[in-house]
Formats: structure tokens, C-alpha cells, sequence
């Protein structure tokens, strides 16, 4: 049974083709993995079939009566809603039940026998919705879902403008989960999840009986719980069905068959228009290569296959500094409050540090903490001799106005335009994205331009929060790469063990300091 129907969907953003005559179907109980590089589309396609964006030709079509829950990456919460208030709001029909029943038992107080008789048949109908969705256990289903999620001990009064992206994408996803809909669209959901709430998001997807689609470059948690693939590339979406791995083998064999095909075609080309050339002016030859014109002119061409260029990513070492890099004393970090128990760090010439732990307790303020971006609650940190020091944050600041191009000249005003532009290019940013304004990209390819920066300024330390959240396969694996060559040191928050195992000498546990309940 078919619950989306999508049909000739073709979109654009200005001279940038997105899509070109897709078509996609969904059906029930189908897993789906959507990938991609950044930038391909993946967002987009999911704003499209929920409605939220207007395709430019197209057809986008759902089965009657079909709820669809969508955890969207960019999902904005505002101020004055608490946790509590975000997660009940997964029950706002029945709340309206609930508003309509009363204001159906108002106007019982004045009605006629006949109107009464239908007051009281809607009344009935209404109860009966609302007691088979169980609307007398809201409270303890939100608390439930709240408690597996590790929000119940946050409180749910908490104002959710105070919580950290990966708390606010705990929100999200539990509000989805207390929906209960029958189709589940979700948009890199393990960004900023703790390791344990991957674990709890990846079993419940490997139980989930009804049909989602998955946006995701955890290949890991990906291949867990899907089983088919859908692979969205060149504004085309082509199905696999299988692993991810499958996929890889099946993409990489049509590839090699294209350009075989091509390249024969292309040989072809030559010689017809080689005949053509030597015997159109000859009487005796001249039918012949009229012949051949005709075929050369209704052939269809094979399209060449071209590589995606691939990001390359090389971290400049400066001069080596001092044997202490960071050092801390009776330092305890926070806010209004405070996040940690009193500190005392040593952080050194040649560690790479991995800080791991739950969100919210306190990593990416010990980050800023570190390097004076936020003043502590008490406590001192030293700096040593000689730092340059390199800091990735873990997301783009949302006033940002300018395109890539201005945001790197900025960073580096004695560049060249053609400097400028090589240096974005090596992130795997081409000409359509560099032009465009940084706060239009994916969060991939906003995540490719802070590492724009951080390539390019020598450094000997390297302040990383986050770095792999949003990032594609290819860019991950890059990223890998450069950081394990790296001559200098790394303080780095990350909770993918297959990314940092290999990278780190040392891991600090954070939940061993932290004030907060985990």
C-alpha cells in the first residue's frame, strides 16, 4: 500500500537545480535511509512532502487520514515555553476535544430539545475519542517519555530557551513520540544526542512497526534501522533496496557501467562525425553521411559521470608552545548557577582530549570557559606560552548576513578572489553554494565554511565542539583523516565513538564533575 506518491517533482533555488523530475513512493512499513552530500537536497525534500515548502512542478501526494510526525533539524522553540508545555502541545487535538466538549455543555444551558439532542450526540462522540486516546493520562505519559529521554530530571517547568541543542532535540523527539503518528520523518536526529540516547533512538526505530523516512550521516545507526535507501544525487533520487554497504557496491557498479558506456558513445561520436566530415561534399558518398548526420542528431546522449569533488581538509601547525597547554584551578564553570565541582585540569602538548557525557552538563560551556569566551564562576585558567589556538563552534551564529566568499575574507583580507574561492572549493563548496549566503546552506555546508577558517590560520591546538554534526560521509571520513595527521594538540566534545576512538589519547568522562543529574 502506497502513503506518499510523489510525482515529476522538480525545484530550484535560482539558477540551482535541486530536483529534476523526481519521483518517489512510499510504502507501508518501509525503512528509509535518505542520503547524500550536504547540500543535495535532503532538507528540502523534506519540506517539500510536509508541506512546508511549494515545489516548483510537481506532484506531492499522502494517503487519506494519514498522521504524519516530522522532527525537523531547524525546528525553532520559543521563549516562554517549558519542556512540559512542548510536549503536552503533542496533544493539542484532544486538548481542542476537550475545549470543544465544554463549550458544547455551555450552550446545553440554553437549548431546545432538538439541540440539545445534538449537543449531547457530539458530546458523546467527542468522549469517545478522547478516553481511546487516553486524554485522562497525558500527564503520566508526558512524564514517561520525559523520564526515558532524561528530561524529567531537567524539570518540566524549565524555559526551553535554556536548554542545550542536544536537550532541544530531546524535546523535539519526545513530543514526536507522544503523537504517535503513523509515519515518522526524521531529520539527522542524532545530532547533539548523547551516546545513551542513540542507543534508546536506535532500538525504538529497530521496533517501530510503521513506516519513516531517515536522514542521517551516523552510517552506524543508519544501517541499524533501515532497509532501503534512497540515494538523492545530481537532483535525482534512485532506490536501493538493502544496507548501506549494498548500496555502495550497486552505486559504484552503475557508475563504472555509465562511464564505460560513455566513453564508448563518445568514440562512436567521433567516428560518425569524422565520416560525416570527409564525404558530405562528395556526390558519391554524400547519402551515407546524410545517414550518419541523422543518427548522430537523434542519438541520446550519455550523460559523463562526474565526481563529486570531495573536501580536503589540512590543518596548518604553527610553532610548538610550552609542555602545559591549559591549566585549571578551582575552576567551576556555569551561569546563574553553577554547571561543574571545582576543577583542576592540566591539559597537555600532544594530548588529544575526547570530552564525552550527556547534553546539558556543562561541555560546551567548559569549552568557552577555557578560552575566556565565558567568564567563570570562580576559579583561574592559564593559558600556556606560545598557543594559536584553532576553535570549531558547534553551530553558525543565526544573525549571520554574509555569503561564504565575504564570511572568508573577513578571516583573511589579504586573500585574492581566486584564493578566497580555491580555499572554499578544497571544502567540497562549489560555485552555487559560495556565492550564496552562509545562513541559506545546508548545516553541512555551513559546517564546511568554520572549517574554511580553521584550515587556512595555523594553529597548534585545535578546539573542536561538535565537529562531525551535519557533516556528509565523505567530509566525516576527511575530517578523520586530517584531525589523526595532525602535528598539534585537540580538546575535542564528540559522542561518536567510531569517529574519535582512533584520534584520542585520552577521554574525559564529564559526567564525573558535572553538577547536574545524568
Amino acid at each position: 500500500m502506497s502513503i506518499l506518491n510523489v510525482e515529476h517533482l522538480s525545484h530550484g533555488f535560482g539558477d540551482r537545480a535541486i530536483f529534476d523530475d523526481v519521483s518517489f513512493r512510499l510504502l507501508k512499513g518501509e525503512h528509509i535511509g535518505l542520503v547524500g552530500a550536504n547540500g543535495e537536497g535532503k532538507s528540502t525534500f523534506m519540506s517539500i512532502i510536509t508541506g512546508k515548502l511549494k515545489p516548483d512542478e510537481g506532484n506531492v501526494e499522502w494517503a487519506k487520514n494519514v498522521k504524519v510526525g516530522y522532527l525537523d533539524q531547524h525546528a525553532v522553540l520559543e521563549a516562554g515555553m517549558t519542556i512540559g508545555s512542548v510536549l503536552a502541545s503533542a496533544f493539542d487535538d484532544l486538548y481542542k476535544m476537550e475545549e470543544r466538549t465544554n463549550e458544547l455543555y455551555d450552550l446545553m444551558a440554553e437549548a431546545n430539545e432538538e439541540e440539545m439532542e445534538n449537543y449531547m450526540e457530539e458530546v458523546g462522540t467527542l468522549m469517545e475519542l478522547m478516553n481511546a486516546h487516553d486524554f485522562y493520562l497525558i500527564d503520566s505519559k508526558v512524564n514517561e517519555v520525559a523520564r526515558a529521554l532524561g528530561l524529567l530530571e531537567l524539570g518540566l517547568d524549565r524555559d526551553v530557551t535554556e536548554l542545550s541543542g542536544g536537550q532541544r532535540t530531546k524535546v523535539l523527539l519526545g513530543k514526536l513520540l507522544l503523537s504517535k503518528p503513523e509515519i515518522l520523518l526524521l531529520d539527522e536526529p542524532t545530532n547533539y544526542l548523547d551516546e545513551e540516547h542513540i542507543v534508546w533512538l536506535q532500538r525504538y526505530l529497530q521496533e517501530y512497526e510503521n513506516a519513516f523516512i531517515l536522514i542521517s550521516h551516523d552510517i552506524q545507526f543508519l544501517d541499524s534501522v533501515i532497509n532501503i535507501i534512497y540515494h538523492m544525487n545530481n537532483a535525482k533520487l534512485n532506490r536501493y533496496p538493502g544496507s548501506y554497504e549494498h548500496f555502495q557496491e550497486v552505486y559504484e557498479m552503475q557508475k563504472a557501467q555509465q562511464e564505460s558506456a560513455y566513453n564508448r558513445q563518445q568514440q562512436e561520436i567521433a567516428e560518425l562525425k569524422d565520416f560525416v566530415a570527409r564525404n558530405k561534399a562528395r556526390v558519391a558518398t554524400r547519402n551515407m553521411a546524410m545517414s550518419r548526420q541523422k543518427k548522430l542528431d537523434n542519438m541520446e546522449k550519455i550523460d559523463k559521470v562526474y565526481e563529486k569533488v570531495k573536501p580536503e581538509f589540512n590543518f596548518m601547525y604553527s610553532k610548538t608552545p610550552g609542555k602545559f597547554l591549559i591549566t585549571t584551578k578551582n575552576l567551576v564553570i556555569g551561569y546563574d548557577e553553577a554547571l561543574s565541582s571545582t576543577l583542576n585540569l592540566e591539559f597537555q602538548r600532544g594530548q588529544k582530549v575526547v570530552m564525552t557525557g550527556a547534553n546539558g552538563i556543562g561541555k560546551t560551556t567548559l569549552l568557552k570557559s577555557l578560552l575566556g569566551i565565558i567568564k567563570p564562576l570562580s576559579g583561574e585558567v592559564e593559558l600556556g606560552d606560545n598557543l594559536e589556538i584553532g576553535y570549531f563552534e558547534q553551530e553558525t551564529r543565526p544573525d549571520i548576513e554574509t555569503t561564504c566568499i565575504e564570511e572568508i575574507w573577513q578571516e583573511f583580507p589579504g586573500f585574492t578572489q581566486y584564493q578566497v574561492r580555491s580555499a572554499l572549493a578544497k571544502c567540497g563548496l562549489m560555485k552555487d553554494h559560495i556565492e550564496s549566503k552562509v545562513k541559506v546552506l545546508s548545516g553541512g555546508e555551513q559546517a564546511k565554511v568554520r572549517l574554511c577558517k580553521l584550515i587556512n590560520r595555523p594553529s597548534n591546538i585545535l578546539v573542536l565542539d561538535e565537529p562531525t554534526n551535519h557533516l556528509d560521509v565523505d567530509a566525516k571520513d576527511e575530517l578523520k583523516r586530517a584531525l589523526k595527521e595532525y602535528k598539534g594538540s585537540i580538546l575535542m566534545v564528540c559522542h561518536e565513538p567510531e569517529f574519535y576512538s582512533d584520534i584520542a589519547t585520552d577521554i574525559w568522562d564529564c559526567t564525573k564533575w558535572t553538577t547536574k543529574v545524568v
